[in-house]
């Protein structure tokens, strides 16, 4: 079976823009490559199909540069399709090149990942498994430069010291140091992880065209700071987060990393209270208005936090640590004051 799907690889990369208009629908060509969301046919422009021979790589595989998945068309057939055994996949990739049906006897026992990308969950982990802790690292002069000395329970955070990036598709990659956050559910188990890659020497983002990646499965799912229990703060990144956690320590937090992820981001079980942490901006907007919504609706009451300027590091940065604390200190429950605003030993 390892054979005969070798073969209608080879056959279906013969007709990779066809099966790429086929499959991948939500996609278009761009110059020899198809380009689209991810191999399960979302709308976007992360994943690159290759659409004939070359010194890169033969046709029909495919790259996606936002979580580091690849593969073949076999994978594309599997994922669009939601297919799950390999024998799934042979008929149906048979169906469209119109090839008669491989006998039952002659397959190999079916498996559940037949081809060869990769799970993004498992590539998350082991890329959070493989970084160190922050205390020390190139990470910890980053956060400190913008301002942030709110380190204590940043478990979530590790550093790579030679971590991948790779521009586009069609680029090559590049080692470079990064901070990696890893992105959990509520019970803990990681689900995703988040990548800002730096300078060498910590003093700033790395000068690349997106310093800033996430992979895995981010929906309803943060980097969290702390325990949440009755009452916690969730904003979109992970600076902004500790910015507001510089100002208050005890308050565990979470970043959702975007607007839209932040809109949808899962509420832990006995939440009574939550903080919104809001950037001024029409996506932050947006967002602060769907959670609070949707946070009311729960009976969880929705309290929004708002900066002076664009987002809470830009105010720390610009104002200080006492000036910002002053403020968010008015936007406060007042039984949260004592609670949460006490200085971190």
């Amino acid at each position: 079976m390892a054979d005969a799907a070798h073969e209608l690889s080879r056959q279906l990369g013969r007709q990779a823009e066809a099966v790429c208009r086929h499959y991948l629908s939500a996609g278009r060509r761009q110059g020899q490559y198809w380009q689209v969301g991810d191999v399960r046919n979302t709308p976007g422009r992360s994943m690159f199909v290759r659409l004939s021979d070359s010194v890169k790589g033969p046709a029909g595989k495919w790259t996606d540069a936002a979580t580091g998945e690849h593969g073949d068309l076999l994978d594309v057939i599997r994922e669009s399709q939601g297919l799950s055994h390999l024998s799934d996949v042979v008929a149906e990739a048979q169906a469209f090149l119109r090839l008669p049906p491989t006998s039952r006897d002659e397959e190999a026992p079916p498996r559940t990942r037949p081809c060869s990308s990769r799970d993004p969950v498992i590539s998350a982990r082991r890329l959070f498994a493989a970084a160190q802790p922050i205390p020390g690292t190139i990470v910890e002069t980053y956060l400190r430069n913008r301002g942030i000395t709110a380190l204590h329970e940043t478990g979530s955070l590790r550093f790579h010291p030679r971590c991948y990036y790779r521009a586009d598709a069609q680029g090559p990659t590049q080692p470079l140091p990064a901070m990696i956050a890893g992105v959990t559910d509520l019970r803990g188990r990681t689900m995703g992880v988040h990548r800002t890659w730096l300078a060498p020497d910590g003093s700033d983002k790395a000068a690349i065209a997106t310093p800033r990646r996430a992979m895995g499965h981010l929906l309803e799912h943060a980097v969290r700071f702390g325990v949440a229990d009755d009452v916690m703060a969730a904003g979109e990144g992970i600076e902004t987060i500790l910015s507001v956690r510089t100002a208050l320590p005890n308050l565990p937090m979470a970043a959702a990393l975007s607007a839209a992820h932040l809109a949808a981001i899962a509420f832990p079980s006995g939440l009574r209270r939550l903080y919104v942490v809001r950037d001024t901006d029409p996506a932050g907007n947006k967002a602060r208005d769907s959670l609070t919504a949707r946070a009311n609706s729960t009976g969880v009451e929705a309290i929004v936090l708002s900066p002076t300027l664009g987002d809470f590091n830009e105010d720390l940065r610009a104002f200080g640590v006492d000036t910002m604390r002053a403020e968010i200190r008015c936007q406060l429950a007042p039984e949260d004051v004592a609670r949460f605003m006490l200085r971190s030993s």
